[in-house]
């Protein structure tokens, strides 16, 4: 289901068309360049040029390693005894979840606050919302109580959209739907890059597409995974081999997008397939995904217990990656159905990574948006 708020053709942003480094003066070009930035107070003008973040299609390379660079800067910050730095005081978060989440809301509040923001929670559960308020409404009346930046996760794809064009701050994509879930995507990419180099401390994966020759798996109900679609972009961008796998019945569409590659680019295809155990062989990294039984009509699947039988990831069939692979779950998990719980809590599994990695990323993208230009809003930009 859609909102119908038909998302404008992607026009080459400024940051596209140079990197963040050529944008930033010559002391920030260098710290870019050789590190990550100094975080303690706001980056310097035309250090990120999008309003807001709604998806990842719209990220240049240059754009996510800004990303990753700051939150290497942000990981820093949450080892320091007093894990907080003043970068966004006086700001104003809004948190407005129309679905329930555990991990992806509270790493947004604890994000927001270790940047000394003013955070609002809204329960929509206890909400105007129950008594017939409108997206745009809601959205409306935020602004008014002080709303900067408006962190919004939505059951309907292309709402964040919606509430972009009725925002006059950043709106910030929570997950929308099926559609997107750009944070995840930033983070998983960051657990990849961070595990691969912790791996090879002499040969350090930073910089470029440092995914290249790697073989990464993401593994299940791929057609409702709105974490499948952001991961396409970011990882295929990465340099990533890719890999969908799941029943046929979970990768409908898959195919012809992977054919055609991400945004169109030869240079961007992947592989959609059913065949579990090609999908698995030599894989550097195998992500599960939930079986999203809340967003699946019926006849998709014969049942959980025949999913866990022919498409699970258990150790046995984890033994056709390379005994260095690593996996990764978004999370919430259904332990016995995707993955096997020695699997989720075993040696190979950084799942508990990705989640304090969830924190990092999402302070560098509240940070970077603080930053980013005002003014009327450009959807897109």
């Amino acid at each position: 289901m859609s909102l119908g708020v038909e998302r404008p053709a992607e026009a080459a942003t400024p940051a596209e068309a140079a990197t963040p480094d050529e944008a930033a003066t010559p002391a920030e070009a260098a710290s870019l360049a050789d590190g990550p930035p100094v975080v303690d107070r706001l980056p310097e003008a035309g250090a990120w040029l999008h309003r807001h973040l709604l998806d990842v299609d719209g990220l240049s390379w240059p754009d996510v390693e800004l990303v990753l660079r700051t939150t290497d800067a942000m990981r820093e910050v949450l080892a320091r005894p007093i894990a907080k730095v003043p970068a966004l005081r006086g700001t104003n978060v809004t948190i407005l979840f129309y679905e329930a989440s555990t991990r992806t809301r509270v790493s947004f509040e604890i994000a927001a606050r270790n940047l000394s923001a003013d955070v609002t929670n809204i329960a929509v559960a206890t909400s105007s919302v129950t008594k017939g308020e409108s997206l745009i409404d809601t959205v409306k009346t935020v602004e008014a109580l002080g709303a900067r930046i408006l962190v919004i996760r939505h059951p309907v794809s292309g709402a964040p959209y919606l509430a972009a064009r009725h925002f006059s701050g950043h709106v910030l994509n929570g997950g929308d739907g099926w559609h997107a879930h750009p944070t995840q995507a930033l983070l998983d990419l960051y657990t990849m890059r961070a595990t691969l180099a912790g791996a090879m401390p002499d040969a350090p994966v930073r910089g470029g597409r440092f995914l290249s020759g790697r073989k990464v798996v993401i593994l299940g109900d791929v057609l409702h995974s709105r974490v499948a679609r952001s991961n396409v972009w970011t990882l295929t961008a990465a340099g990533a081999d890719l890999w969908l796998c799941g029943p046929a019945t979970l990768l409908r569409g898959f195919e012809a997008w992977a054919r055609a590659g991400a945004g169109g680019a030869a240079d961007r295809r992947f592989t959609a397939t059913s065949d579990l155990a090609a999908a698995l062989r030599d894989a550097d990294v195998v992500m599960a995904l939930r079986i999203q039984q809340e967003r699946m009509a019926g006849g998709m699947l014969p049942s959980l217990r025949e999913y866990a039988a022919r498409f699970g990831l258990t150790a046995e069939r984890l033994e056709e990656a390379k005994p260095d692979a690593f996996v990764l779950h978004p999370g919430p998990m259904n332990e016995g159905v995707e993955i096997a719980p020695d699997v989720a809590a075993g040696p190979r599994s950084v799942i508990t990574d990705q989640v304090t990695n969830g924190v990092a990323v999402r302070m560098a993208l509240l940070y970077l948006l603080a930053g980013s230009p005002g003014g009327e809003m450009t959807l897109g930009a």
